[in-house]
């Protein structure tokens, strides 16, 4: 598969149809790190790498937030299936153009949670809860009482530091300015104390309701280990039961929370 890769890549590079080939390349020799790569010229293309070391969800190179990247030329990008739901879902929102981007889909059996984790096999214990699908954490969660979660989450928000981590890494964060830097009026306090913490990370939880593909991605580079994973998953959960719709499937249907019937089941408002 990797040499298929690197033929694709050297051909959108050498018939110019792209100028530059977003992928995946080890850290260095004989690693078990892998880190994003952008190839712009040829010589590079033996870089190219495809693994279950490849973690990144780069999609986040196709937004405006990098636009060193679009200064590049015409991307292609390097995609698992998670990742491909990002891209159509920023082609949904008008963030892209299907024809602006070449994509490279790859076979993925799954990734490792952490490069750590890598023992030269992956197994359910070294994989993240996308690649099984898992909806155990969110059900064991829900099962609790109203006030037992509020406290979980209460304690879980207590630890973040306010690195917006999650933000940068996020492919649907892509606002020109979030509304935790606006000043005037200022929404969210900015120091990181509970008051704040809480009202950043649901603000944001509310503001991929219907949107976040469960790449995971925020829940992979939180330095304190926060698990935004369940929070999303727990609004992914709701969204499809009460919308009947899953994110990222198609470029065609709007997410729920972007449209307006009168024939809207109001029954959920409570």
């Amino acid at each position: 598969m990797i040499e298929e890769l690197r033929k694709i890549a050297r051909d959108l590079l050498t018939s110019k149809k792209v100028g530059v080939v977003i992928g995946y390349a080890f850290v260095k020799a004989n690693s078990n790190r892998t880190t994003p790569i952008f190839v712009t010229e040829t010589e590079d293309i033996e870089r190219l790498v495809f693994n279950p070391l490849c973690l990144n969800n780069l999609t986040v190179y196709l937004t405006k937030k990098k636009p060193e990247i679009q200064e590049l030329g015409r991307p292609a990008i390097v995609a698992k299936g998670c990742d491909v739901r990002s891209i159509l879902g920023l082609i949904k929102e008008f963030q892209l153009k299907r024809e602006d981007v070449v994509i490279i889909g790859v076979g993925c059996e799954g990734v490792v949670r952490d490069f750590k984790d890598w023992s030269g096999k992956l197994t359910k214990e070294s994989m993240p809860t996308k690649c099984l699908y898992c909806k155990v954490h969110v059900n064991e969660l829900e099962a609790k009482p109203i006030e037992e979660r509020r406290r979980f989450w209460k304690d879980q928000f207590e630890k973040c530091i306010r690195c917006y981590a999650c933000r940068q890494v996020c492919p649907f964060c892509y606002c020109d300015r979030c509304i935790s830097d606006k000043t005037m009026p200022r929404w969210i306090e900015s120091s990181a104390h509970g008051r704040g913490n809480f009202a950043w990370n649901l603000i944001r939880a509310m503001h991929l309701a219907g949107r976040c593909i469960s790449c995971e991605e925020c829940n992979r580079v939180c330095p304190v280990e926060i698990p935004l994973n369940l929070l999303n998953r727990e609004i992914e959960k709701e969204i499809q039961e009460k919308f009947e719709y899953v994110a990222g499937m198609d470029t065609e249907t709007p997410p729920p929370l972007r449209i307006y019937s009168e024939k809207d089941d109001d029954a959920w408002i409570r």
